[in-house]
């Protein structure tokens, strides 16, 4: 049950941070993949800056997300944002 937890809580932190993050995200594999790394990033943060982690499966989601969050402007800034986009400014006409 764990291993589909951490599917579960991936897939929901990787399409939150496709959203977030205004892309279109890097298919759904990927995008569970950048969730579960994100929701190992994000416990290790909390950890880190002395939060327990019983906060239950909203504190986990949360958690999970603001870790993938980082892990995508991560991956942007060493890959470059792939959505073709002016990096939210907008060119006059």
């Amino acid at each position: 049950m764990g291993f589909i937890w951490w599917i579960i809580v991936g897939l929901i932190a990787g399409w939150a941070t496709g959203k977030i993050m205004r892309g279109e995200g890097y298919g759904t594999l990927v995008d569970i993949i950048v969730g579960i790394v994100g929701a190992v990033i994000g416990g290790w943060i909390m950890s880190s800056l002395g939060f327990a982690a019983r906060g239950g499966m909203i504190y986990t989601i949360l958690v999970a997300i603001g870790g993938a969050v980082i892990l995508t402007w991560i991956i942007r800034l060493i890959a470059g944002n792939r959505t073709g986009g002016t990096g939210g400014l907008r060119r006059a006409a």
